[in-house]
C-alpha cells in the first residue's frame, strides 16, 4: 500500500500529540482538545505506526504549495513575480517581509515554523516512546530511523530559512517559555548526527516496500545536502566536500536508480512513480487529505500548477479549462533565465519540455479582436487551431502577420503573458476551478543527485569526475541526434556552468532559493539578474525574520530576532 494512502485517518493524531508544545499554536497557554483519541495510544503498536504515518504529513505543508514556493523560488536569479498573489515582500525584499503578526509575510512564515516545528515533535514523541511499543525490533529500528530522517529534515528547513533555532531533541508535553537559540554548530551536528544514524536501519532499495517511506538513499541525500551547505559555512570542514561526493556516488551508483531517456517523462503526471525519483511527497485526490495544509496554502493539496501559468484564459479564441489550468500568475521566469540559462535551444531540449509554448483554441470564434499581437486585428479559430504561440525570439511584425494566430514574443511579455512552466499541470483536477492538485511532489530525484555530485567534485578538485557527473545531465537532455554535443570537456567544467544547469534542470522546484544561500550569491545574483529586487535585497536576506510569534511565546528577550528585522 502506498504511504499516500494512509496519511488521512491518523491526520488527527499528528494534531493532537503536539499541539500543546511550545511552538505550535499562536497563544501558548490555550490548550486546544482536537481528538478524543488518548495520548496513550501512541504507545500502542497500532497507534505507533500511525503516528510514524503522520510524523509525513507535515512535508505537505512545504513541498507542492505556494507558502513553500514562495521562501524557495520567490525573490531568485531566475524568477520576477507575476500580475497577482500575495507574499511579494518575497520578491521584492522590501518592507513587505517582516516577521510581524498580521503581516501576509509573516503569517506564512509562521505558519510553515509552527507546521515544521508540529512535525519535529511528532518524531521526537516517535523517538522516545518507541521503546515501549511491543513491535518487532527491526521494525521499531526501521520507525526510528524514518523519524530521524524527519526530524533532520525538518530542522534543515528551518535552519536554511532562520538560521539556528529552538533545537527541541525531545517530546514536548506541555506549554512553556523556556526557548534559546541554538548555534549553526550545535544544527549541523544535530541534522548530521539524526542523518548518520538513521541511515544503516532504513530499507537498503531505492524505493520503500510500502512506497513513499523514507529509505536509504533518500537519507544519503540529505545528508549530502547538508554536508554542501556546511561546506560553503562558517562550520565548514576540510573534508565536507568529499563526503557530499561519496554520498552522492553512492545513492548513483548502490541502487537501481536511473536518469529517464526524455527529460520530459520526469514529470509526466502519469509517470510519477519512476527511476529517477528518490523521494517524493506523496499527494493524493482524496479532498479531506488535501485540505490538511495548513500554512496558507490554496486549498491544500499539490498546487503548484496554479503558481506559473499566464493569463491565457482571456485571450481571443481561449477559456480557461482543466487541460491549460487555472493561471494564478504568481511567478514569471527573468530575461536572465530565458535567455541566458536557456540559451541553447539547438542541442538542449529542456527549454522546449519545460515551458508551454502553445495553447489551442478551446473557445472557437470568427472575428474576434486581437489582444496582445498588433500585427493582425482580427482572428477566426475552430476548435484545435493554433490560437497563442510563443517562439522564444523576436519576430518581425510582418513575419507575426503571416500567422493566422496571436505571437508572444520576448518585447511583449509581462507579469500576466509570459512562458508558462509546465512542470507541475496537473489534468486530473475535476474541474476547471478546482485547486488541490493530487501529483507528488519529487523532493530528491537523480538528476539533482548528479548535479550536487558535479559541484561537490568540482570543488575538491576533481574535475575529471565533476564533468563525467555533470555530462550525465546534460546528456540526457540533448534533441536525438545532438546529445553528444551536450558534452563539455575537462576545461569547460567551471562553477558557473553548476549554477546555471542547476537552474535549467530544476527549475521550480523549490531550491533556487537554497542553492544561492549556500553558494553565498543571492545579494550578487539578485542584484545582477532580477531588476525587480535589485535596490533592495541586502546581507539580512540570507535569513528570514524569525515569526514575531516565536519569539512572544518566549521568554522575554530569550529568543532573538535575525538582524536587521
Amino acid at each position: 500500500m502506498k504511504l499516500r494512502n494512509i496519511l488521512k485517518p491518523i491526520k488527527i493524531l499528528g494534531m493532537m500529540s503536539v499541539m500543546l508544545a511550545s511552538q505550535s499554536c499562536e497563544d501558548l497557554l490555550v490548550e486546544k482538545v482536537v481528538s478524543g483519541i488518548g495520548n496513550d495510544y501512541m504507545n500502542t503498536p497500532k497507534g505507533f505506526e500511525d503516528a510514524v504515518k503522520s510524523a509525513y504529513s507535515s512535508l505537505r505543508n512545504y513541498y507542492g504549495t505556494q507558502p513553500g514556493l514562495t521562501i524557495t523560488e520567490y525573490g531568485t536569479d531566475i524568477y520576477a513575480t507575476g500580475a497577482d498573489g500575495s507574499f511579494k515582500g518575497f520578491h521584492f525584499y522590501d518592507t513587505q517581509l517582516q516577521g510581524g503578526v498580521g503581516s501576509a509575510s509573516g503569517d506564512l512564515l509562521a505558519a510553515l515554523w509552527d507546521e515544521l516545528y508540529r512535525g519535529v515533535n511528532t518524531c521526537n514523541a516517535i523517538i522516545e516512546r518507541a521503546p515501549k511499543v511491543t513491535l518487532s525490533e527491526a521494525v521499531l529500528k526501521q520507525r526510528v530511523a524514518e523519524a530521524k530522517f524527519l526530524r533532520a529534515h525538518y530542522y534543515y528547513l528551518l535552519h536554511q530559512q532562520f538560521g539556528g533555532v529552538d533545537l527541541r531533541l525531545t517530546e514536548t508535553l506541555v506549554p512553556t517559555k523556556d526557548t534559546k537559540r541554538a548555534t549553526d554548530a550545535e544544527m549541523f551536528n544535530a541534522i548530521i548526527k539524526d542523518l548518520t544514524e538513521a541511515i544503516p536501519n532504513l530499507e537498503a532499495k531505492s524505493q520503500s516496500t510500502d512506497y513513499g517511506r523514507a529509505t536509504k538513499p533518500a537519507a544519503e541525500t540529505l545528508l549530502a545536502k547538508v554536508y554542501l551547505v556546511k561546506a560553503y559555512s562558517a562550520q565548514k570542514a576540510a573534508d565536507d566536500f568529499t563526503k557530499a561526493a561519496q554520498l552522492c556516488s553512492g545513492v548513483i551508483n548502490n541502487y537501481t536508480f536511473k536518469l529517464l531517456d526524455d527529460f520530459a517523462q520526469v514529470h509526466d503526471e502519469n509517470n510519477q512513480v519512476n527511476s529517477e525519483v528518490v523521494f517524493a511527497v506523496q499527494y493524493t485526490s482524496d479532498p479531506l487529505t488535501n485540505l490538511t495544509n495548513n500554512t496558507g496554502a490554496v486549498n491544500g493539496g499539490n498546487n503548484l500548477h496554479l503558481l506559473f501559468g499566464m493569463q491565457y484564459d482571456v485571450q481571443p479564441g481561449m477559456k480557461r479549462d482543466v487541460f491549460y489550468g487555472r493561471p494564478f500568475k504568481r511567478l514569471r521566469p527573468t530575461s536572465y533565465f530565458l535567455n541566458t540559462v536557456f540559451a541553447d535551444r539547438t542541442n538542449d531540449s529542456r527549454y522546449k519540455k519545460t515551458f508551454r509554448d502553445t495553447w489551442l483554441s478551446n473557445n472557437p470564434g470568427t472575428n474576434l479582436n486581437a489582444s496582445f499581437d498588433d500585427s493582425k486585428s482580427k482572428l477566426t479559430f475552430a476548435a484545435g487551431d493554433t490560437a497563442i504561440f510563443i517562439p522564444g525570439y523576436e519576430m518581425s511584425k510582418a513575419d507575426r502577420a503571416k500567422k493566422k494566430y496571436q505571437v508572444l514574443v520576448p518585447s511583449a511579455y509581462n507579469e500576466a503573458l509570459f512562458p508558462t512552466l509546465m512542470k507541475f499541470f496537473d489534468t486530473k483536477r475535476p474541474d476547471l476551478t478546482y485547486e488541490a492538485g493530487s501529483r507528488d511532489f519529487f523532493v530528491f530525484r537523480l538528476a539533482d543527485v548528479y548535479l550536487m555530485l558535479a559541484e561537490a567534485q568540482l570543488q575538491s578538485g576533481n574535475i575529471s569526475e565533476a564533468t563525467k557527473a555533470i555530462n550525465a545531465v546534460r546528456y540526457r537532455a540533448g534533441w536525438p541526434g545532438k546529445k553528444d554535443a551536450m558534452l563539455i570537456t575537462e576545461a569547460q567544467m567551471n562553477f558557473e556552468l553548476i549554477i546555471e544547469e542547476r537552474a535549467r534542470e530544476l527549475a521550480g522546484e523549490q531550491m533556487r532559493w537554497l542553492d544561492l544561500k549556500r553558494w553565498g550569491l543571492l545579494v550578487d545574483r539578485v542584484k545582477k539578474y532580477n531588476p525587480q529586487a535589485a535596490p533592495n535585497v541586502a546581507d539580512k536576506h540570507y535569513l528570514r525574520p524569525i515569526p514575531q510569534t516565536q519569539i512572544d511565546r518566549s521568554t522575554k528577550g530569550a529568543f532573538a530576532q535575525n538582524p536587521g528585522y
